[in-house]
């Protein structure tokens, strides 16, 4: 009586093999539909292999590869710029702040003048070749940090450390840009360097930095009085300039005045002189009388005229106390004694 319930239940479960066969196929089916298709974000390219050799790379967008294993895809984020860090690693917390660990490992070297400096840096790429960077390089994050730090430590080698710190700071990245780029190359990475950027250049803590500190602020004392020197330069010698200038041109117009005069004297005696050659005794005594004119009757109305004999009397005299005489001796024969 308890086992005929039994045996109705497994002629019910009996599954014939046909069923079976068709679920499997089924499933078949179902799974490879599914990994046949995979879809490609717009920041990233896919590389797809078939039996695990390099096949394609296919762009973004839903895209198809043969089911079941044969083909995979390994999507890689070509767009993105990655940063890394050397020097320190900085990791941002739930609060806004953001902490950072240093390596000093990275980030301590020695410079061309024999001195230690800190030197922190950041490299930024981008993947350009995804089938280089997944197959070429199998520890990609080491080979890019090694390559980095031979290349700055070899920059940084070469330079004073004063120049590293100021001057040659923008040629040390853009140098430090050019060299990575190369060797990234002819390691086949398939990246792209964006930018290398310095960050925090400082000497050691401790005694180095203390005694730097002390030669940047001789450094800035001594440009201060340099600015000075040139700000009290610039004040002075265009103002010595300038009078120097008034000086020689007071003096030129002096020349030039001096000699248009000696011009006008030179004219004017050449000019009495032809007069004289055309009538020497009528020019001579007018020359005469014009001198004496000039000596003793200019600016004056108290002179008397009169002849060295007292024979003739000149009526130009004035009756005064303060009358003066002056004995005159012709040198003329014309029109009697003068």
């Amino acid at each position: 009586m308890d086992q005929e319930p039994f045996k109705t239940a497994k002629k019910n479960l009996n599954i014939s093999p046909k069923l079976i066969i068709g679920l499997i196929i089924a499933v078949i089916v179902l799974a490879s539909a599914m990994s046949s298709f995979f879809v490609v974000d717009q920041t990233e390219q896919a590389v797809v292999t078939r039996f695990g050799k390099y096949n394609r790379t296919v762009g973004p967008g839903l895209q198809t590869k043969i089911p079941l294993g044969v083909e995979k895809s390994y999507k890689v984020p070509t767009q993105v710029v990655q940063t890394m860090t050397f020097g320190y690693r900085s990791s941002i917390t739930s609060s806004p702040l953001i902490s950072s660990t240093d390596f000093p490992s990275e980030s301590i070297m020695l410079t061309g003048d024999l001195n230690i400096i800190d030197l922190e840096w950041i490299v930024q790429y981008q993947i350009s070749n995804p089938e280089q960077w997944l197959f070429n390089v199998q520890q990609k994050e080491t080979t890019i940090r090694d390559i980095s730090q031979s290349v700055m430590n070899q920059l940084v080698g070469d330079l004073p450390i004063l120049s590293v710190m100021t001057s040659e700071r923008t040629s040390i990245e853009v140098q430090a840009q050019v060299e990575m780029q190369n060797k990234f190359d002819d390691y086949g990475l398939g990246i792209r360097v964006v930018t290398v950027k310095l960050q925090n250049i400082v000497p050691p803590e401790g005694d180095v930095q203390n005694a730097f500190e002390d030669v940047n602020k001789a450094i800035q004392d001594m440009n201060r009085f340099i600015n000075e020197g040139k700000e009290q330069y610039n004040s002075v010698i265009p103002k010595a300039q300038g009078e120097a200038k008034q000086q020689i041109q007071i003096a030129e117009g002096y020349a030039k005045e001096r000699v248009n005069n000696a011009k006008g004297d030179v004219a004017r005696f050449n000019s009495m002189r032809d007069t004289y050659e055309q009538s020497k005794q009528i020019t001579a005594d007018r020359l005469y009388l014009e001198t004496m004119e000039e000596i003793f009757l200019e600016n004056s109305n108290n002179i008397t005229l009169i002849d060295k004999d007292l024979k003739n009397f000149l009526p130009i005299s004035q009756i005064d106390s303060s009358n003066k005489t002056v004995v005159v001796e012709s040198n003329t024969t014309t029109g009697g004694s003068n």
